[in-house]
């Protein structure tokens, strides 16, 4: 066992008088040993549950012959976060999770590891720990939050951002927003809707790293509590038979993952977080892959914010297992893929049904032919940029109109509150990309604001930063190469046409390539916002957007050298 480098043998006496300074026996002590790594806090309302799920999953662990040896991570709850400061760590604190997860797992060799998060970073964090690690390992999330209820509605989190620029609109009084707030998120567990952390505790389940039901299951359910038992179980089969991650995770179990991400109708944040995935586990996944299935997967779910429907009403219409069999019906799934259950996707597939076409609805009749989310190219993004198109109104999927140019999200925002933005303008928000935010913050606040202010069927918001899942309309974000590489996003001025066409796959800037090159040659980079700590060492070593925003060991930038004429990096 991998664990016996730290308990086995004479010359670990030593190391096994530590553990029984803990209280473990010499029994526990001869079983696979298997880390158990939450991410419990009192700051992420997904995470103030987890000790509980953490508990069933030792449980299950010690039922099938294994120690569970818990430790503790990070997290950051991007709601909280938002429109501030904390955003910049939000993105840059996956690859700590990751780190610090390897770390642990390396310094005190498992035998298996079960991660068990729940939100925006923190799953895709863990996820590239355990391909990077690549020890037989499983996650176990907390779960979704359970929607709210205020005068008749469903409300969420979102609601409550949007109600900001209804109140500044004067249809919404300050009382109504507060009694809002006090209904907007009921229960723990990962914000109502297919926002970034669902998407990912969905997409990991479609990978085949999670059990079936991981995705969807209520975080306040007891059935979350079952399905933690069975994860602590699995894990030591895994164990035993040696399947690790990239074993499953393989090629084809990305293919089906991104096709479940459209036909649901996912986060933007998806196209950051599952080709980061799959660069720790050697897979190469281009940008234009998720084109290529997107415009064969349809979109099926209309969930929550594009649609009516929560997460809880897409586990009881049969959750992830139901929407891949419909995917399946048309070829678009590799059954053959392994999965931690221990049975194939195809095997899975066999107990799943749709229970409610009205929620999943069939291939034959989708919500919208193409699946959730488009890359755009153009020579505004001649790296790629990515839109949820299943969230943008019909009359805005082709958009032309003028720049509005803001050199961050804050001057936007008040912009946009202010009454400053016009119907048909393009807002441009720059300088906000992983390195040049640093940290390529989400930008909830503005697109909420353009929405409460009903400018959602009339405004455009492009940005090399990126968007909350909870974003709905014509926002397209990750906009690559970003402006603080000399992407040419940093070459747009005020008033000049932008023309948007997202089923053509287009997003162009009408200025003749002479002026480009022009203000190319004049452009300097802002000063960095950040030129101390963690932000500023993630700076100089985080990749594109479009690249997934890893870092790149020995990756150094210099603005004003990496700029080639096009706008790009060399």
């Amino acid at each position: 066992m991998r664990s016996d480098r730290m308990k086995k043998g004479m010359e670990r006496a030593p190391h096994r008088a530590l553990f029984k300074a803990m209280g473990y026996t010499d029994e526990e002590l001869k079983r696979p040993l298997i880390g158990v790594a939450d991410s419990f806090s009192e700051i992420i309302p997904g995470h103030i549950h987890l000790r509980q799920i953490t508990d069933a999953v030792k449980a299950g662990i010690r039922s099938a012959g294994g120690t569970p040896v818990e430790f503790g991570g990070i997290g950051v709850c991007d709601g909280i976060a938002m429109n501030h400061l904390g955003m910049r760590y939000s993105l840059a604190s996956r690859e700590l999770i990751a780190d610090s997860v390897e770390l642990m797992a390396q310094a005190h060799p498992f035998d298996g590891l079960v991660v068990v998060p729940s939100c925006d970073k923190i799953t895709p964090g863990m996820l590239m720990a355990i391909l990077r690690l690549n020890i037989p390992s499983i996650v176990v999330t907390g779960g979704p939050m359970l929607t709210g209820d205020w005068k008749g509605r469903k409300v969420n989190l979102i609601t409550a951002f949007e109600a900001i620029g209804q109140v500044r609109m004067g249809k919404m009084d300050e009382v109504e927003l507060k009694e809002l707030e006090d209904e907007a998120c009921p229960t723990c567990g990962s914000c109502a809707g297919m926002f970034t952390a669902n998407s990912m505790n969905c997409l990991a389940e479609a990978l085949g790293l999670a059990l079936p039901g991981n995705g969807t299951i209520p975080a306040v359910a007891a059935a979350r509590i079952r399905l933690a038992k069975k994860t602590g179980a699995a894990i030591v089969r895994l164990v035993d038979n040696d399947l690790k991650p990239r074993g499953i995770a393989t090629r084809s179990a990305f293919r089906n993952a991104i096709a479940v991400d459209m036909a649901l109708g996912c986060s933007t944040n998806t196209v950051l977080h599952v080709p980061a995935i799959a660069h720790e586990a050697e897979v190469e996944l281009p940008l234009d892959l998720f084109n290529e299935i997107s415009q064969k997967a349809p979109h099926l779910c209309n969930l929550i914010p594009a649609g009516p429907h929560s997460l809880h009403d897409l586990d009881r219409a049969g959750g992830i297992q139901a929407v891949m069999a419909e995917l399946d019906s048309i070829g678009l799934i590799h059954r053959d893929a392994l999965t931690v259950s221990g049975n194939t996707v195809g095997e899975n597939l066999t107990r799943a049904a749709v229970r409610n076409p009205e929620v999943i609805h069939p291939v034959s009749d989708p919500y919208h032919r193409e699946g959730g989310i488009a890359i755009l190219h153009g020579n505004l993004a001649p790296d790629g940029s990515v839109v949820k198109q299943s969230a943008v109104a019909p009359e805005m999927l082709r958009h032309k109109g003028p720049a509005r140019v803001f050199n961050s999200e804050d001057d936007a925002y008040r912009a946009i509150l202010n009454g400053k933005i016009r119907k048909g303008d393009v807002i441009v928000i720059r300088y906000e990309g992983p390195r040049g935010g640093p940290g390529m913050p989400e930008m909830l606040s503005p697109t909420a604001a353009v929405v409460g202010m009903e400018l959602g069927k009339h405004v455009a918001l492009i940005t090399d930063g990126r968007f909350s899942g909870g974003t709905q309309g014509a926002a397209i974000g990750h906009i690559s190469p970003e402006a603080a590489d000399g992407g040419p996003i940093a070459l747009v001025e005020e008033g000049d046409l932008i023309v948007i066409d997202i089923p053509e796959r287009k997003i162009n800037l009408l200025v003749p390539e002479e002026e480009l090159e022009i203000r190319h040659r004049n452009w300097k980079p802002l000063p960095p916002r950040i030129t101390s700590g963690y932000l500023a060492r993630y700076a100089r070593q985080v990749t594109s957007g479009a690249a997934g925003a890893v870092l790149e060991t020995g990756c150094t930038h210099d603005s004003g050298k990496t700029a080639s004429k096009a706008g790009g990096p060399e």
